[in-house]
């Protein structure tokens, strides 16, 4: 019998919400993980993987190093870290973006008001890249955390940190202007990453993509008289096309399909004005494109 393939070694932040959706996100693939949280490293049970548990900002050297075939991270830290990965699958959740936020009230008309100005940030090489291509010289105050504060106590007169809703921002008298890069998770790969692993990654890639399809649709049923059929399914999306089937009463069918989150409540009451009646909505769980 042929020898088993190393397992596939996959980063991920060792705490905080990235954490949390990394680990469910596995686990909707099906790949249960063996005592995560208590050590650095753990075995997936049913998956020709391993988990390491690192710190964030480490990730990627791991993966640039080959020391992790993969990680679980923020676009942004990736950006920011400036290594060698290459960007597999974006994953849609842990979603920000970098800005550049100044005092409320401050007059600001434009990036070029930065020009000679200090600015506080975590993320000093991302907020350097932005100001040479805009032509602003500015002083730049690397700060490790609480950088909203930052224009409060007179460090600096504006800050380039990580935005999620603004109520950060909002709290402490700052106001969001120029947004620098807009993040979520994704998966990285090392440029070290052997044949053997790759197919492995493949394989998680496929349900991971058939993960995330599913995350964004709902499965729909309902009965239809016969007479609006072609008026109901000409308002229905689908896979390839509804799914039609007669009911045990006369004159009536039930229709089947696939509706996108986004446009479920406007095709559901186009639905209902139609005649569509009994309709019953289903979460899916998986969905292979």
């Amino acid at each position: 019998m042929p020898a088993t393939p190393a397992p596939l070694r996959i980063a991920v932040q060792k705490s905080g919400r990235l954490l949390d959706e990394s680990i469910e996100l596995l686990k909707e693939c099906g790949i249960k993980i063996d005592n995560g949280r208590d050590q650095l490293k753990a075995p997936a049970r049913n998956f020709n993987a391993e988990v390491l548990y690192l710190r964030n900002s480490d990730i990627p050297q791991y993966i640039q190093d080959g020391v992790a075939d993969i990680g679980i991270i923020g676009e942004n830290t990736l950006i920011e870290k400036e290594k060698d990965a290459e960007v597999v699958l974006k994953l849609g959740f842990s979603k920000c973006r970098l800005s550049l936020a100044t005092p409320r009230g401050t007059k600001y008309e434009g990036v070029q008001a930065l020009n000679g100005q200090r600015i506080a940030t975590s993320y000093p090489n991302s907020l350097r890249g932005f100001l040479k291509k805009k032509g602003i010289e500015a002083e730049i105050h690397e700060i490790s955390g609480s950088v909203e504060i930052a224009p409060n106590i007179g460090l600096a007169d504006a800050i380039c940190d990580l935005v999620s809703t603004g109520s950060t921002l909002f709290k402490n008298g700052l106001e969001e202007q120029d947004i620098i890069l807009k993040s979520e998770a994704v998966i990285a790969a090392s440029p070290k990453i052997d044949d053997a692993r790759r197919a492995i990654l493949d394989q998680l890639v496929f349900r991971i993509k058939s993960v995330l399809a599913a995350r964004n649709q709902k499965y729909v049923l309902m009965n239809v008289p016969n007479d609006r059929i072609q008026e109901v399914t000409a308002l229905l999306p689908g896979m390839r096309s509804p799914t039609v089937l007669p009911l045990a009463e006369a004159g009536w069918s039930s229709v089947h399909t696939v509706i996108t989150e986004d446009r479920f409540w406007d095709i559901i009451d186009r639905l209902r004005a139609t005649g569509a009646e009994g309709i019953l909505v289903v979460p899916i769980a998986k969905m292979i494109v």
